[in-house]
């Protein structure tokens, strides 16, 4: 069998009676097109079959169609589900993504910004820590952060000091005899600093006892795992049979705490309250569900895109007008109470039985 020939331009302008100019007007501007003409064409590409060239495409007008993204990784499973979230938009925006994972290391991640920028893409989403929001501005080219620091820079972020505020609400309804929150070293420049400050305020506003616990978690499961252990023995000593209200910056880490304590007691004891953050997929499928602090991570997704496609498209512009400052959309954090801090330890052990 022959070969099947590519429709070309050529081929659309005598089916359609239009000039060259005019089909590549439909590709490239069809608002430039009458509705009518718009619809002749589309009815064309239809019966001839056509398969868009996308190479060629780029070659024309430079645009990739192409959004990069860096994450710092994916042990952590907020990071894998904003990340499934931004690739379901583009069925909405019709961006594809090429996505790098930074591992904490800020060289890897330059060369990555590198890679990205010889692919010709259209704009970034970065949700790294490593390099600073101005150096990140001086790449001109459009960029939306999703929880860094975002001072040069447009981002997406959660409300983190109401979430900080609604952890400690719910453990102080509790009467935890006191309040503890579990969270890696961080700048105060970082949004999830916020979860800190909301913590600490209503803590200290109510009189409330409390304690931040600083400790490197890494993003190795058995890390992780070493440090949460020592910091379970710790609070065994420093607070025994207190009631411990236990806010922990992250559901992976939730869990891993969880999961500590489960394997001491077969339980988890009733003087031990654990309150997450992120609401992902982790908490809700543990043994024992955790309570925690949902970010809109859907939401956060396409708000991030979207405020990146506005970005892009106004630089498509004859005329563009760059912003005079940096957007930052804040999201509404969600308070999911669960069995770690609703439910009594015999209804738990019932319910591993």
């Amino acid at each position: 069998m022959g070969r099947k020939k590519n429709i070309t331009f050529d081929d659309i302008a005598r089916y359609t009676h239009f000039s060259k100019t005019t089909i590549s007007r439909y590709f490239n501007n069809p608002d430039s097109l009458t509705l009518e003409n718009q619809e002749i064409i589309a009815d064309a590409l239809e019966k001839l079959n056509y398969k868009e060239n996308k190479v060629a495409k780029i070659l024309a007008n430079g645009k990739t169609e192409f959004i990069g993204i860096i994450i710092p990784n994916l042990y952590y499973q907020y990071y894998s589900e904003i990340l499934d979230q931004i690739l379901k938009t583009y069925e909405t925006f019709g961006y594809k993504f090429l996505v790098f994972v930074g591992n904490g290391e800020e060289a890897a991640e330059r060369k990555y910004i590198q890679e990205l920028l010889s692919y010709k893409i259209e704009g970034m989403i970065i949700l790294t820590h490593t390099i600073p929001s101005r150096e990140l501005a001086d790449l001109q080219i459009p960029i939306v952060t999703i929880e860094r620091e975002d001072k040069f820079v447009c981002s997406v972020n959660t409300d983190n000091y109401m979430g900080g505020v609604q952890a400690a609400g719910l453990l102080a309804k509790h009467s935890c005899d006191i309040l503890i929150q579990i969270n890696s070293p961080i700048s105060e420049e970082m949004p999830a600093y916020g979860r800190i400050r909301g913590f600490v305020d209503f803590c200290t506003e109510h009189g409330l006892k409390h304690q931040i616990l600083y400790r490197e978690l890494g993003s190795v499961y058995e890390y992780a795992q070493k440090q949460l252990t020592e910091i379970a023995e710790t609070l065994e000593k420093e607070y025994p049979g207190q009631k411990k209200g236990i806010f922990v910056s992250s559901d992976t880490n939730a869990n891993v705490l969880l999961n500590i304590l489960i394997r001491k007691y077969g339980c988890l004891p009733k003087d031990y309250l654990i309150v997450g953050f992120d609401n992902a997929p982790i908490s809700r499928e543990a043994v024992i569900p955790i309570s925690t602090i949902g970010q809109q991570v859907e939401k956060q997704a396409f708000e991030a895109v979207s405020l990146l496609v506005e970005q892009m498209n106004e630089r498509k512009k004859r005329s563009p007008v760059p912003l005079k400052e940096p957007i930052h959309k804040v999201l509404t954090p969600i308070l999911f109470r669960r069995d770690t801090t609703e439910r009594a330890c015999a209804d738990i052990q019932k319910m591993l039985k």
